[in-house]
């Protein structure tokens, strides 16, 4: 990636200067990873101000923006000294002037300015200082949408192999939490992908509907830029494209106030909150599973599962993702509020409660899928606990296809129904009461009634028999739905996810 040196010097510039006697955040210090944190990094966001305003100097240029004397008022020369300088600012300049005149934005058209003296006076021309707040915002919230999509996919690629491999594995199925008809293990990942499908789905119409601010002027009517082009309607509808095609996008939002409408943030959180959910409930059947001991998070050689019991082998990843999943689905009430609680064009309020809730969204999201990511591609399946779990509940569920045999045996339907509901009683009693393993199958090979040997009806007992259309379900899905958007993303496949703890 042209940015990994980048933001790699920035984050390990960050380690060099960290105080432990102030407070970090551990989403940047525990879960996210160094790509996502330098979307959301001071660096990022201030080189994107640096962009748009090269992007509006050239727009302007282009529109034939004329000063005072009928001579271009942005010039070629201006444009080229912007952009000679649009990577290396000079942070320390900027910082001063904050503290003399505290204001972010001004602060950094000042410090521009110092490096670009030719330029100076047309950085920011007719903006305001939403412009590069407001676009960078959407711009910065795009990339990490993409960030998202291209290890949600990863993750997708991860699951749907694991449950190809074990699309004929069968396993028990439960209802409540109870024993219910056999399903495959393959088949139950088919119902974590489908719901990551799902969140793909809206991932996939939220990156397409996202639009810049533009530049709209302080109350979003352009009057200033309405001045700057004498009243040429015309030019200042062209203004707001041209911006947008410099910085990647379709288009701008045809109406605003001051702000983009805070509603996009919400739209984006509600996505984020989406997978946090999707990946929540993967979270909880792993950790059942890992309590029965059929199916195991990566447990590695030199990790300690409790600090009192040595034994243990706790689910501690997948807790993780709940963890953090609950986080991001609380989180979005913050924009939902600040969106509805915004007056007319523009208040402040919006402001300090936007700059912590969406960037820790994106970065609570970014851990919760490299931690899945890291569980799937390490997940172990304990096959004969599997089986041996599924036999000890398979009698009760096979009673109907020895009763049908038993029936074409010459069998009374009515009288053997009666008594299978007797002989899975004692069965039951035997397992329950007096802890005994399930003899139902020796109960009916005893009883006259069914005129069957324990050896038929053991062979219906092949638990193949009793999952359906579960594997040919699961290839189906793979082939049909997944592999598809698998193979028109195969260029941001094969990604590893490195966690921290």
């Amino acid at each position: 990636m042209k940015n990994n040196k980048v933001y790699k010097s920035t984050i390990e510039k960050g380690i060099e200067d960290m105080s432990y006697d102030k407070y970090t955040s551990p989403l940047s210090e525990r879960y996210a990873s160094k790509e996502m944190q330098y979307i959301f990094s001071p660096d990022k966001k201030f080189k994107t101000w640096r962009k748009l305003w090269i992007a509006l100097a050239e727009a302007e240029n282009e529109l034939g923006l004329k000063n005072e004397h009928g001579e271009p008022a942005v010039t070629k020369e201006q444009i080229d000294e912007l952009k000679a300088h649009a990577d290396d600012i000079n942070y320390d300049v900027a910082k001063q002037r904050e503290k003399e005149v505290r204001h972010d934005v001004m602060s950094h058209v000042y410090a521009y300015g110092v490096q670009c003296p030719n330029a100076a006076g047309i950085i920011h021309l007719g903006a305001t200082s939403c412009y590069v707040g407001d676009n960078t915002d959407v711009i910065i919230m795009t990339e990490g949408l993409k960030l998202v999509r291209k290890k949600l996919i990863n993750v997708i690629d991860e699951l749907s192999k694991f449950a190809d491999k074990y699309k004929s594995q069968p396993t028990l199925a439960f209802t409540h939490f109870q024993p219910a008809q056999p399903t495959t293990v393959g088949k139950r990942a088919t119902l974590w992908i489908n719901e990551l499908m799902l969140d793909l789905e809206d991932l996939d119409h939220v990156i397409s509907t996202m639009k810049l601010l533009g530049s709209k002027g302080t109350t979003g009517t352009q009057a200033s830029f309405l001045e700057l082009f004498e009243g040429d309607h015309a030019k200042i509808r062209k203004l707001d494209s041209l911006i947008a095609e410099k910085m990647g996008f379709r288009e701008c939002f045809p109406v605003s106030g001051q702000t983009y409408s805070r509603k996009v943030d919400t739209r984006v959180l509600n996505v984020l909150a989406g997978v946090a959910a999707s990946a929540h409930k993967f979270s909880n059947d792993i950790r059942l599973l890992q309590h029965l001991k059929e199916i195991e998070e990566p447990f590695e050689k030199s990790q300690i599962g409790s600090s009192a019991m040595a034994y243990k082998r706790n689910p501690m990843r997948s807790e993780r993702i709940a963890s953090l999943a609950n986080y991001v689905m609380a989180d979005v009430m913050n924009p939902a509020i600040t969106s509805a609680t915004q007056w007319f064009e523009r208040t402040l309020d919006d402001s300090a409660n936007k700059r912590i809730s969406v960037p820790e969204a994106f970065l609570a999201v970014d851990g919760i899928l490299d931690l899945y990511m890291n569980v799937v591609d390490g997940l172990v399946v304990y096959d004969k606990v599997i089986t041996k779990h599924l036999m000890a509940e398979l009698p009760f569920m096979a009673t109907e296809n020895i009763m049908m045999d038993a029936v074409k045996a010459g069998g009374d339907r009515q009288e053997l129904h009666e008594r299978i509901r007797e002989l899975s009683m004692e069965a039951g009693k035997n397992v329950k009461v007096e802890g005994k393993d399930n003899n139902l199958l020796e109960l009916i090979a005893a009883d006259p009634a069914f005129g069957m040997t324990k050896e038929e009806i053991e062979a219906i007992l092949e638990p193949k028999n009793f999952v359906g259309r579960a594997p040919e379900q699961t290839e189906e899905f793979i082939t049909e739905v997944v592999k598809p958007v698998l193979d028109a993303n195969k260029d941001i496949l094969g990604m590893t996810a490195e966690i921290n703890v």
